[in-house]
């Protein structure tokens, strides 16, 4: 008696062993597409420049972060580039030591304090801390709404004119 396989039963066994690998391929593939990733860019903790550099009369743009660091105070603050108003970007502009949305004309002081404009209130602020090495994290994660208007923290007149 031979234990040999006939040619049907080996191409039926094929079949069904690269049906098995195109499944496995497939699940594998699923799985790196939907497993969640660690946060990182917009949604997750970025972090910026060292916290003695920091400015306490101007503000810093972090690409990465879409957000302004500045300092008030001692405390370090991270302000989200986008206007309450509409979305748009907000702009600093060092002429007038303000942020400015030229879409609408909004004027935010360095704290990020609604000063004109048809804002509903000030600008977003991202959550901050600094870390063991002393560099600032910024969590965009972490969104506050700004303060209403009238809210006067810094007093800080417009340095001259208007970028807009």
């Amino acid at each position: 008696m031979s234990d040999a396989i006939d040619r049907r039963e080996f191409l039926g066994r094929g079949w069904k062993a690269g049906i098995v690998m195109i499944g496995c391929a497939g699940a594998w593939t699923s799985w790196d597409l939907l497993r969640p990733l660690p946060g990182s860019g917009l949604g997750g903790i970025i972090e910026t420049i060292a916290a003695d550099e920091v400015p306490s009369d101007t503000a810093v743009y972090v690409r990465a972060a879409h957000t302004y660091v500045t300092r008030i105070g001692d405390e370090v603050v991270a302000l989200w580039q986008k206007c309450p108003h509409l979305g748009c970007r907000v702009a600093w502009c060092d002429n007038s030591g303000e942020f400015e949305c030229a879409c609408h004309g909004s004027r935010f002081n360095r704290a990020g304090e609604h000063r004109s404009g048809p804002a509903p209130r000030g600008m977003d602020r991202f959550g901050v801390r600094v870390n063991e090495q002393g560099i600032v994290e910024v969590d965009t994660g972490t969104v506050a709404k700004g303060p209403p208007p009238g809210t006067a923290t810094i007093e800080e007149p417009p340095r001259g004119e208007s970028c807009s």
